[in-house]
């Protein structure tokens, strides 16, 4: 209860929630105040857990205990800077780049590979 977990699939795909409640070995109820993930039951297969926790949150706490724990924590301040989280932002970056965009990218890589390869 507290962990902090990045939802692999459905409608909230890439988001981020915080776990309120166990309810059994499959699932948890999860809540994302800030993230716009609404209170629901969610399956771990479809879970990864973060190593971000929120400390001393009460089990089935309301949402606006947990908005306050959540913003407290600064759950997404720590998010942004871990490896995992710019790796993403990265691969989104890439994935929104356009032809030319990618040719642009490819002449400057060819570039410094000659200039590498010259010394």
């Amino acid at each position: 209860i507290g962990r902090v977990v990045y939802i692999n699939f459905g409608e909230n795909a890439g988001k981020l929630a915080v776990i309120i409640d166990i309810i059994d070995h499959n699932r948890a109820l999860i809540d994302g105040p800030t993230t716009g993930v609404s209170r629901h039951a969610h399956a771990f297969r479809r879970l990864t857990l973060t190593p971000i926790v929120i400390k001393n949150l009460p089990r089935a706490a309301g949402q606006t205990t947990v908005k306050k724990f959540f913003e407290n924590a600064d759950v997404l301040g720590k998010w942004g800077k871990t490896a995992w989280a710019q790796k993403l932002a990265n691969r989104t970056k890439r994935a929104k780049n356009s032809d030319f965009d990618r040719f642009k990218l490819a002449k400057l890589k060819k570039q410094r590979r000659a200039i590498i390869s010259r010394n």
